[in-house]
């Protein structure tokens, strides 16, 4: 009986305390809703100020309130397309694709679904390799290529169904970078095994960038990278072959000549 009494009173005074911790919370100032009182044009003018002084996100989450209030009003597929515009230049990728993505579902034959495709090729072209990326030397071709493939079909989609769009020659433009940035992916992991002494694969990667992606930068790397490999194996014949044609297609190689390039130049992927 005793015990079953120090029981209650434990679970009494821890009653107690709940009921005096939940009174003291009830107590704290409570986060308002500031856009509460507004209306669907006064939002939609404070997210386009937001947007203007470069408050991203601010501005997608008041685009993104016009779009809750005013599904079908005047501002909402205009809101719906800036909020997928600030949560890019925001840095959320996912955010802004998952926008644009739906953007472009429900709206295929809106008068900017140009611009919009233009706005999916830019999020997931990420041009920003951020700061310890710089410092390290790293290049957007040492990276996972998924995201370039993405921007590669949006811009792609640009350029093929709306080759008269402001947006399509820029489009095209970054069509040529990506395609030398995956081209550069294969020489770098060419490059990769070649340094492990997996000289069979280095050897694969290199074809695969010279085949795949035909007149690019990265041509030139990739059969220097074959040459070391042929010769790294024994095999004298492929690996004087494949000199001749890096002498032939590219003459003035430093490969060819022996002799370092005169003069400093920006990174290939450095064009903006």
């Amino acid at each position: 009986m005793q015990a079953l009494s120090t029981f209650k009173l434990v679970a009494l005074t821890l009653a107690a305390g709940a009921t005096v911790l939940l009174a003291s919370c009830s107590g704290l100032p409570q986060k308002t809703d500031e856009t509460a009182g507004w209306s669907t044009n006064k939002l939609y003018s404070e997210a386009q100020d937001s947007m203007a002084s470069a408050d991203w996100a601010k501005c997608a989450k008041y685009f993104e309130q016009v779009q809750g209030r005013d599904p079908f009003g005047p501002h909402a597929q205009q809101a719906q397309l800036n909020v997928a515009y600030c949560n890019y230049r925001d840095s959320e990728q996912s955010q802004a694709n998952t926008a644009i993505d739906r953007f472009i579902k429900l709206h295929p034959d809106h008068p900017d679904i140009a611009y919009a495709y233009y706005l999916k090729g830019l999020i997931n072209f990420n041009d920003d390799l951020g700061l310890f990326g710089r410092w390290g030397g790293q290049d957007m071709s040492e990276r996972d290529p998924k995201a370039l493939l993405d921007s590669y079909d949006s811009f792609k989609a640009v350029v093929d169904k709306y080759p008269n769009s402001k947006y399509a020659p820029d489009a095209a433009q970054r069509m040529r970078y990506i395609i030398n940035a995956l081209a550069s992916h294969e020489v770098y992991s060419a490059q990769y095994y070649y340094k492990r002494g997996a000289y069979l694969a280095a050897i694969n990667r290199a074809q695969a960038a010279i085949l795949q992606y035909k007149n690019s930068p990265a041509t030139e790397e990739a059969l220097h990278v074959m040459v070391q490999s042929y010769q790294a194996i024994g095999n004298k014949q492929l690996a004087e072959d494949t000199q001749r044609v890096l002498a032939a297609t590219f003459p003035d190689s430093p490969y060819v000549t022996g002799r370092a390039r005169v003069g400093t130049t920006k990174p290939w992927w450095q064009i903006w």
